[in-house]
Formats: structure tokens, sequence, C-alpha cells
């Protein structure tokens, strides 16, 4: 166990440090002036050379490069240029909205979506089930701004129930909780149809039902738990997705979180702020993808760790 979780995490520190080198490489070969950003276009030729000077933008990238690293591993990121505070901080400041985003969407997928996928599972080929599955694939192939401009549309105008934007109370989640739920729910409860469909159908279960084994144990205790890997793991990674920053969500409904903090940085092409913001969100990605490795064997004990082997 301790091995592999050295080797994971190894792993995991050289994936964060290539991802953050990468995007210290692209943003700068982006188009766009931080310098001028900054000081707006009413600046002199030589106010923005002073910025640049100050902000170290006039040397090589590779002595760029060199500066960031070296400040990386000391545990600094950088000021951020529109908000004139180390950049970590301000990202680690909105990460809990973020996080409050993203556990209630992910909790409210795993409340509605495992059950409607076991549902279907069980009603597999009829008129009830394609009905709902044709509900989940529009679910799943509408983009996330549609909804929730939907969402706001009738929730928020025509029938003012909820704020339309902002954090202000705990009405103000319902919204961008749904606009993402939906497309958690419709992937998750197909994925979950299928993989618990192939289990109703396997010669194991066939067996243990001809023993009279009800069908509530057949479904949750067999076939629920066969099918809880590829489940964890689609879970795992949707939640590490939303982690990474529900950005257009952010955007439409004005939550004050890591998408719309992202949002801003480009615009003003804030460096440090870009750079944290991939840090802290890549730090996130990697532990979740290693949690839900540390808990296969938990749920198959046939999994081992660096292995697998089938008693």
């Amino acid at each position: 166990m301790l091995t592999y979780v050295a080797k994971r995490l190894s792993q995991s520190l050289l994936t964060i440090f290539l991802t953050v080198s990468t995007v210290f490489v692209l943003i700068r070969m982006a188009p766009g002036d931080p310098a001028y950003a900054l000081a707006g276009p009413l600046a002199s030729t030589g106010d923005l050379e002073k910025i640049r000077t100050s902000m170290g933008l006039n040397e090589p990238l590779f002595t760029q490069y060199g500066i960031f690293v070296k400040e990386l591993a000391a545990g600094n990121i950088g000021k951020s240029y529109s908000f004139q505070a180390p950049a970590l901080d301000v990202v680690l400041g909105r990460l809990s909205n973020t996080i409050f985003l993203a556990v209630l969407a992910i909790l409210l997928a795993i409340v509605v979506a495992i059950p409607l996928g076991v549902w279907m599972a069980k009603r597999a080929d009829t008129k009830r089930e394609l009905g709902v599955n044709v509900l989940t694939i529009a679910g799943q192939s509408m983009p996330d701004f549609w909804i929730g401009i939907m969402l706001l549309t009738l929730f928020a105008v025509v029938f003012p129930i909820f704020p339309s934007s902002g954090f202000t109370s705990w009405s103000g989640v319902v919204l961008p909780v749904a606009t993402i739920a939906i497309l958690q729910i419709a992937l998750v409860s197909r994925m979950v149809r299928r993989e618990v469909g192939s289990n109703l159908a396997a010669p194991y279960l066939t067996v243990a039902r001809a023993r009279g084994t009800g069908e509530q144990k057949l479904t949750w205790a067999y076939a629920m738990r066969n099918s809880s890997i590829p489940i964890l793991t689609t879970l795992g990674t949707r939640f590490a997705g939303m982690l990474n920053g529900v950005v257009v969500v952010e955007v439409v409904f004005n939550w004050p979180g890591l998408g719309s903090l992202v949002v801003r940085a480009l615009e003003t092409r804030d460096y440090p702020l870009i750079q944290a913001t991939v840090l802290v969100t890549s730090v996130l990605a990697v532990g979740v993808q290693l949690l839900i490795d540390l808990c296969y064997p938990l749920l198959d004990p046939r999994v081992r760790l660096g292995k697998v082997s089938v008693a």
C-alpha cells in the first residue's frame, strides 16, 4: 500500500508540474499584453515598458521559466496583477465556493442518477424505459449555458422563485446546482443503466435467483456491488471536472468561484492568477483520482493495488 501510494504521489507531482509548466508556456505564447491590460489604453509606451520590467516580462522566456520554477519550489506562485495580492491566496479564497457548488451537484446527481439508472436497468426495452432514456439523452446533449439560461428565464424571470445570480441566500444555490447536476444525472444514470443491466443478465444472478434470492438483494447487493467500480470512477471523474471550475455556469449565475475567476484572469492576462488556478485545480483533480484508486479494494476484494487478482 505504502509503495503504491508513494508511486502514485510521485506520478501525480510530475503530472501537476508538467501541467503548470505547459500552461506557463502557452499563456505567454497567446496574444495579449498584461501590461496593456493593467495600464489601460491611455498608457504611454514608457509606462508600458516600466510595467513589463517590473513584472519581469522583458526577460527571455527561458529566464522567466527558471524564475517561475524556483519560486514554485519555494511555494510562491507569484503576485496577481489585477488583485495585487498573492495569486494563490486569491484562488484559495474562491476555492470553497466552487467546492461547495460541486459537492452539492454531485450529491444531487448520486441521489437521482443511481436509483434512476437501476430503475431503467430493471425495465430495459420497455416503453417507460425508452421514454426516460430519451430524456437522459436530451439532458446529456444540452450545453450547460443553455440549461442555465432556460432555468434563469423560467424560475427567475417568468416565475421569480429563485434569485438570478450571486449567493445571498440558500435559494441562490438551487439554479446553479440544478444546471450542473442535469448533465451529471444524464451521464451517470445511463452508465448505471448499462452496468447494472449487464450484471442483472449475468449467469451468476440467474443462479442466485433460482435459489430464491429476493430481487432487492439481487439488485443492490449483487448487481450494484459488481457495478460499483465503474460507477465510482465515473462519479470521481465528473466531480474532478467540476472542481476544475464550472466556468460557464459560474459566469451565467455570477457565482464567485474559480470559473469566473479564470475568466477574469484570462481577460486581464493575469499570468500568476492563471498559473495558481491551474496548480490548485490540478492538485484537486489528481487527489480525487488517487482517492478513487484507494477505494477500489474496499468495493471489490479481488482488486489489489498495483495488480488485479481474481479469487
